[in-house]
Parts: C-alpha cells; sequence; structure tokens
C-alpha cells in the first residue's frame, strides 16, 4: 500500500471542553480506535466515516475515506477504488478485533457522501462513496443502525464508541474552505497513487 493513501492511526488527541471528555480528531485518510470512554470527531464532506463498535464491550473506532476515481470497471468489486475502500474497512475492522472486539457484536453507524465537491469530478465522489459503505458492511453482515449520508452539506461528526451515541452537525454555511481543499488534495493524492498489493475481500 503506497504510504500516501494508506490509512493511518489519528494522532491528534485533544480535551475536549464541551462534552469533557478526551478525544481524537480524524482527518482524511486516517482512523482512530479505542477502548475507553472518549470521544472521536471528525468533518466530512464527500468523504465517508464508518463509526464501528462492540456493542457489548464497547470497544469501537471510526476510519475517514474516500475512493479514489478510475482503477477499471467501478462497478467491479476488485477494481482499485473498491480495493481501497475495502482497505480502509478493514483496518479499522482488523485493530477493534485485535482489541478484543468481537465480530458478533458489531454495529455500524455511517455518515458522509455530500457533493460538496461540485465540479471537482465527473462522477458524484460522495454518492459513490456512501454506496459502497453501505455494500461493504451488507456483504460483512454488520448491521448498519444509524446512518446520515448524501444530502449536499458537510457535517462534523462526535462518536462515542462506548455508549455509541452520535452527534451530527450540518455545517450549513460552508465557509469553511479548508474542509474542502483539504478533501480536494485527498482525492488528488488518491489519483496519482495507484493502490499496491491485494487485499482479501472476506
Amino acid at each position: 500500500m503506497n504510504p500516501a493513501i494508506e490509512e493511518h492511526l489519528a494522532t491528534n488527541l485533544y480535551f475536549d471542553r464541551t462534552f469533557n471528555s478526551e478525544a481524537a480528531k480524524i482527518l482524511p485518510g486516517e482512523y482512530y480506535y479505542t477502548a475507553k470512554p472518549m470521544l472521536i470527531v471528525t468533518v466530512l464532506g464527500s468523504c465517508v466515516a464508518a463509526c464501528i463498535r462492540d456493542r457489548v464491550s464497547g470497544i469501537g473506532g471510526m476510519n475517514h475515506f474516500m475512493l479514489p476515481d478510475g482503477g477499471g470497471d467501478p462497478g467491479s468489486p476488485t477494481s482499485a477504488s473498491m480495493r481501497y475502500g475495502a482497505y480502509a474497512m478493514e483496518v479499522l475492522i482488523n485493530q477493534l478485533l485485535k482489541a478484543g472486539a468481537r465480530r458478533e457484536n458489531f454495529e455500524a453507524k455511517v455518515f458522509g457522501g455530500g457533493n460538496v465537491l461540485r465540479g471537482f469530478t465527473a462522477i458524484n465522489v460522495g454518492e459513490r462513496n456512501a454506496r459502497f459503505v453501505r455494500e461493504f458492511l451488507r456483504a460483512e453482515n454488520i448491521r448498519i443502525v444509524a446512518e446520515d449520508m448524501n444530502d449536499i452539506h458537510p457535517r462534523k461528526v462526535y462518536f462515542f464508541p462506548q455508549t455509541g451515541k452520535v452527534l451530527v452537525k450540518k455545517l450549513r454555511q460552508l465557509n469553511n474552505y479548508t474542509l474542502v481543499k483539504r478533501e480536494q488534495v485527498y482525492a488528488h493524492q488518491l489519483q496519482n497513487n495507484a493502490v499496491a498489493g491485494d487485499v482479501d475481500l472476506f
């Protein structure tokens, strides 16, 4: 996997005064998981985030990714684009399992896929991301218990893995040029770096 598009464990940890909680902020191409009572937060435009937790132990995490354009037939589960999405999901799932979560207890909440990069690509990246994450979780028999996807608005997502609670704030006025710029840079990196190596779809 090219390091430019490899999923990385988020390192931006801070104390969130609003929720009086330790928190991890994740950016595009990052993920975070924990068994502690803390908060994971991200801001999504056309990227998607899957919040997956073990509903019994409370071990949970979140990723933040976008499917790169190209890589063969987009409908093919083995296209480079789909392989990258599967890799991003499997990194999170495998880390949760290593931390002691049990697959049969998994539940997911999914967010993002907004059409905020208008004119950036011919294909609606957000819709493709949203469709991919739903199909992947269905194939993995991980139940989606809540979702807030598509639309035209970016959203800020607060996930509390231990309880499963998620708060979503729609950012209706996008003065936040930084978000769009960040996703454009991330998408550009994905387009310029082929996905290397095979990923087992299981």
